[in-house]
């Protein structure tokens, strides 16, 4: 039986693309559960971001992704009328939008982490297990204390309380709630220079330009980006959680993908040069 490796490299590209999609619903999970805390009154169209700032994340980004998918191996030259090349700009402009209004609510989250409070009168989780009090087991993780299990989160005598929720977490707790809120941050905002050096790319190859020194430039800079982003999905992997480790390594292999696409359109321009006409009146 003969294997085509061409056809078992596009299964395992789309499985990765729908882990992704996936991953969408496992964040509201975690994020529907942890605003009935941070938010008891309901959540207001204004705390949206804060409340879902994973989540909301997550669905543009992969609305983004398939749109470089289509542009960079999907759709060929000739399919890419103006009204084809509109559509994927300006559908890529709005997740922009929400990807950095999503940025921003990774920002606040970490303003959040400025009202803590000693809980006063309190040295022993279980005096807390009768009252609906939970523990904050990770970031946007909390667990209900109860009798049975009051002594497994915390040795600790002294415990922080997070804003105004019913929510307690120890002093070396609060510091891995704090690190996972700026991995978050840095994470975001790596992503953002990502995909700002792949448009730049993509634009370069549209118009025959991405060679040489650009290309060269190019690839440091996402070196050190895409080892950034491999440090926060190992730091998730060591502090936070499977979930979190597990979406930041298939964005990763996500966008290796779409870095192969451009390589491979980059190496068919390459054979097969177009005219100084028809890349005149290329829509692409």
């Amino acid at each position: 039986m003969t294997i085509n490796r061409d056809k078992v490299f596009q299964l395992f590209k789309y499985a990765i693309y729908a882990f992704l999609a996936m991953n969408v619903y496992w964040f509201f999970i975690d994020e529907f559960a942890s605003a009935k805390l941070q938010f008891p009154a309901g959540v207001a169209l204004g705390d949206m971001i804060e409340a879902y700032a994973a989540t909301i994340d997550t669905v543009a980004w992969v609305v983004l992704l398939l749109m470089f998918e289509l542009e960079t191996y999907t759709l060929d030259d000739e399919q890419f009328t103006p009204a084809v090349t509109w559509s994927l700009h300006g559908l890529r402009a709005i997740c922009y939008v929400f990807i950095v209004y999503a940025f921003y609510g990774y920002i606040v989250n970490v303003t959040f982490f400025d009202a803590v409070a000693t809980l006063a009168g309190v040295s022993d989780l279980c005096s807390l297990a009768a009252d609906h009090w939970s523990y904050a087991v990770s970031l946007d993780d909390y667990s209900t204390i109860t009798a049975a299990n009051c002594n497994s989160f915390s040795s600790a005598e002294a415990f922080l309380r997070l804003g105004m929720m019913q929510v307690v977490v120890d002093a070396a707790g609060f510091e891995a709630l704090l690190g996972l809120a700026w991995i978050d941050v840095i994470n975001s905002g790596v992503w953002l220079l990502v995909v700002l050096i792949l448009e730049i790319d993509v634009y370069l190859q549209e118009h025959n330009r991405y060679a040489g020194l650009v290309l060269h430039v190019s690839s440091i800079i996402k070196a050190i980006l895409y080892a950034t982003l491999l440090y926060a999905a190992v730091y998730w992997g060591i502090k936070g959680s499977f979930v979190d480790f597990w979406d930041a390594l298939l964005w990763l292999i996500a966008f290796v993908i779409i870095e192969l696409n451009v390589f491979e359109w980059q190496q068919e321009s390459l054979q097969h040069p177009a005219s100084p006409d028809a890349n005149q009146e290329s829509a692409r």
